[in-house]
């Protein structure tokens, strides 16, 4: 037994020698102003000691407990799952917490906040306009056909088949990676965002929804889905693995075809396609 505790002893020393070993200095770029700051961009530089695991996000909070308290960021979760950490690293939008710095391949980091979202200082941004457009495409299950007679919520069966209609884009958590590296947003704060346009298609392509028609007239429109240009940088950026120019793509191909039609009558022109293959 002692044996084995003094193995298990000189397993740990071996990883900590490595781990010393692993670590080295970055130098981050962290910009600094707020919405009244002069055009000219300024940053503020600092040295900061990092291993392979090192996240973006833990070498910004070094900085901040240790050597600049007055760094303005967001975060919460730590893991990929909140979305607040989202700033441009780099020059490309990602979530800081989600980043490696050994990944990243250079011993200098360039944080920024997210482009197409108004400044609030250093790296946070202001989300209220992101958010209004989420709320507009109405982002809940309607339906006005279940039974008032029910006393009690029953159960809404779904095969695998139809899950996998929309389970891909119920994945986002709202990071607004996509939004700020859509050209479009950046020339016309009244499109929706990628965003908002996929997540119109996850609950049109979601059987429990009827209310279709509704949706498919809320971005009809000018400002609406018809002004995206399918540069498909939304897609590239998203930490989730959801695909936003596809939602849109598939939603704007329902447009051209047959999305003035039920979703019942949908559902039987897929059946018959089916056979007749």
């Amino acid at each position: 037994m002692k044996r084995k505790f003094l193995l298990a002893r000189e397993t740990s020393e071996i990883n900590l020698a490595r781990a010393k070993n692993d670590s080295s200095d970055i130098l981050l770029n962290i910009y600094r102003g707020g919405p009244n700051s002069k055009s000219e961009k300024s940053y503020d530089s600092y040295r900061v000691p990092v291993s392979r695991w090192t996240t973006v996000l833990d070498a910004l909070l070094y900085v901040k407990e240790r050597l600049d308290s007055s760094i303005a960021i967001r975060f919460s979760c730590r893991m990929a799952s909140c979305g607040s950490c989202g700033m441009k690293i780099n020059g490309i939008p990602r979530l800081a917490c989600y980043t490696k710095i050994s990944e990243l391949g250079t011993d200098t980091i360039t944080c920024e906040p997210l482009p197409n979202f108004p400044l609030i200082r250093d790296l946070v941004t202001d989300f209220q306009q992101f958010f209004n457009h989420h709320k507009k495409i109405q982002p809940y299950i309607q339906n006005t056909h279940l039974d008032p007679t029910m006393e009690r919520l029953s159960e809404f069966k779904q095969t695998p088949e139809e899950v996998d209609e929309f389970l891909q884009f119920s994945y986002c958590i709202k990071c607004g990676l996509c939004y700020s590296a859509c050209p479009t947003v950046a020339t016309d704060t009244k499109f929706p965002g990628p965003q908002a346009l996929a997540q119109a298609y996850r609950y049109f392509a979601d059987n429990r929804d009827d209310s279709a028609q509704k949706r498919l007239d809320n971005v009809d429109h000018k400002h609406g889905i018809w002004r995206c240009h399918f540069a498909g940088s939304c897609s590239m950026v998203c930490p989730k693995g959801v695909d936003p120019a596809l939602g849109i793509q598939m939603l704007r191909g329902h447009l051209l075809s047959i999305t003035k039609k039920p979703k019942k009558k949908r559902a039987e022109l897929r059946e018959i396609n089916r056979e007749g293959s």
